[in-house]
């Protein structure tokens, strides 16, 4: 059997890599959305410090337009806004407050310190310029807030509002492209995550296709077809290591199991009707079949042992009828011969008047004849005493024949019984015990054909029984005539003896003498007659113990 790997192997292999190419893709799914989290927190910041850092600007170039403005037209809202943004709005302190609570660099921090140091420096000035207007020194302040000190100091804060503003920008920006980039990393490893999660998934579609779903369709196919009782059908799956692979094997090992079991049958079925019963069951059935080959067995035996004695039996019969018609066949002559002798005689008394002289020598032979007829006659009485023996042994071995096609009967009849039971319990097994009712119908087929044997073989005995009857009551009929031909045989001695010691008074005696000799006659007539009938009774059951021994001898027994 080739080596493959299991279905359940490589089912775990392909979703342990689906769902670890899940976990990746959820693990990614997780840091994607905090680093967009942090994008949206970077971008926030940005923001706020951009807005920040533009209200501390905006907060120091207010106060140097306020201070100008005032210089320039004297309105005292220009003083008032001034001292308003100092002293209430302090845009410059809560815009820098606001960066260091969002966080800035060290270098960040100098360049807001430089920008302070000169706006404190300029402030004493600038408070200086207004006082003068208010004093009435408008040309004095005007010249000191647009002239080349005030003005040099302005563009050295703008000159680090620039610097200030690009570092920053540039220090977000750099923060929120690295995470933009992270992100597009993320999804890029997401997006291979799921590709491998459907490529994993295809390729176990597909390899569930072809190494399950097509050998579990074929499997189903041929389950089918062994249910049908088609144990021919071709699979070409071949059988491996695989759990379908040994599903296979398993179904090429029950048609293999199955199609000895019912070729054994066959065989040994088509070998018993062919008259073979020297047989033996050497083919070891297993599981729910065990009881068939164990029902085989008893039969086999049983028919071999019932046969075996009917065939001795009815060789016994047969040797008997055929003593008994070959005796028959002898009284039958005898009968004659004397049936024969005695017309003769009736004859000779006819002419007893001129033959007086012989009388004596004719009475002497007479009673010969007699003496000779009446051994005959305890001869054949004798016969048919064994007869009808060997017919009562006949008659008991026929009943004993009887109760063993009896016990062949309960054979068939257990055996059908098994194969219901069968039959009910590979209908609660469902359409995989299918196959197992067709080899229950089978064995009931086969019960049902043992029943129809025990049948026959128990009519063919009731017939041998009622032709031994037949022959029970010939012999019975046959013993009693025996029995009076005897005492006439018996008569006829004394008869004749008397005839012989009385020759003298023959002259006197004729009349007495034809008229015994008439009833002589009369009853070697009717002795000539049962005797012809028991021989043919005789040769009638040789002939049917010679037909039922040729019947048993068609089976080729044990013994």
């Amino acid at each position: 059997m080739k080596k493959a790997m299991n279905q359940s192997t490589l089912t775990t292999i392909l979703n342990v890599g689906s769902i670890c190419a899940l976990v990746f893709m959820v693990f990614w799914l997780f840091n994607y959305s905090s680093v967009i989290s942090r994008l949206d927190q970077a971008n926030e910041e940005r923001y706020d410090l951009t807005y920040n850092a533009n209200r501390f600007m905006n907060g120091s170039s207010y106060l140097t337009n306020e201070v100008r403005a005032f210089a320039a037209t004297g309105d005292q809202v220009h003083y008032n806004n001034y001292w308003k943004e100092i002293n209430e709005l302090k845009n410059r302190d809560q815009g820098v407050a606001a960066m260091q609570e969002i966080g800035i660099t060290s270098s960040e921090q100098a360049m807001i310190d430089s920008m302070n140091s000169i706006s404190n420096r300029l402030v004493p000035l600038e408070e200086q310029a207004m006082e003068q207007v208010q004093a009435g020194e408008q040309e004095a302040a005007i010249d000191y807030v647009y002239g080349a000190e005030y003005s040099n100091s302005i563009a050295q804060i703008n000159t680090l509002k620039e610097q200030f503003l690009t570092a920053l920008d540039a220090r977000t920006l750099k923060r929120v492209e690295s995470l933009q980039q992270s992100a597009m990393i993320i999804r890029m490893l997401m997006v291979l995550a799921l590709v491998v999660v459907g490529v994993l998934q295809l390729f176990s579609m597909l390899t569930i296709r072809k190494r399950i779903l097509r050998p579990v369709i074929a499997v189903r196919d041929q389950m089918g077809e062994i249910a049908q009782g088609n144990l021919s059908a071709e699979f070409a799956w071949a059988p491996d290591t695989s759990e379908i692979g040994m599903l296979v094997s398993s179904i090429h090992e029950t048609k293999k199991e199955l199609k000895q079991y019912i070729n054994d049958i066959d065989n040994k079925l088509a070998q018993m009707a062919q008259g073979n019963m020297d047989l033996t069951i050497d083919k070891d059935y297993r599981g729910e079949f065990l009881p068939i080959q164990n029902a085989l067995r008893q039969i086999l035996d049983a028919l071999n042992d019932a046969l075996y004695h009917i065939g001795q039996t009815a060789q016994n019969v047969s040797d008997e009828s055929s003593r008994v018609a070959a005796g028959a066949q002898s009284l039958s002559d005898g009968v004659v011969q004397q049936a024969s002798t005695v017309e003769e005689l009736f004859a000779g008394i006819q002419d007893i008047s001129g033959q007086v002289g012989l009388t004596s020598e004719d009475a002497g032979k007479a009673r010969e004849f007699a003496m000779k007829a009446g051994e005959q006659l305890k001869v054949c009485s004798q016969k048919m005493d064994a007869l009808t023996a060997s017919i009562a042994d006949i008659s008991e071995s026929s009943k004993k024949i009887s109760g063993i096609t009896k016990a062949i009967e309960d054979i068939s009849f257990q055996t059908n019984i098994l194969a219901l039971n069968a039959s009910v319990e590979a209908a609660r097994a469902g359409a995989a015990g299918k196959g197992f009712a067709v080899v229950a119908d089978e064995v009931q087929r086969l019960a049902s054909k043992s029943a129809e044997s025990a049948k026959n073989i128990t009519e063919l005995i009731e017939a041998s029984t009622q032709l031994v009857q037949y022959g029970t009551s010939l012999s019975k009929e046959t013993t009693q005539a025996l029995s009076g031909v005897v005492d006439s045989s018996q008569q006829s001695a004394a008869i004749v003896e008397h005839i012989a010691e009385s020759a003298q008074m023959q002259s006197s005696s004729l009349r007495q003498l034809t008229e015994g000799m008439e009833r002589i006659s009369a009853v070697v007539q009717t002795n000539a007659g049962t005797a012809q009938e028991s021989a043919s009774a005789a040769e009638e059951l040789h002939g049917q113990a010679e037909k039922l021994k040729n019947s048993i001898q068609r089976f080729r027994l044990r013994r």
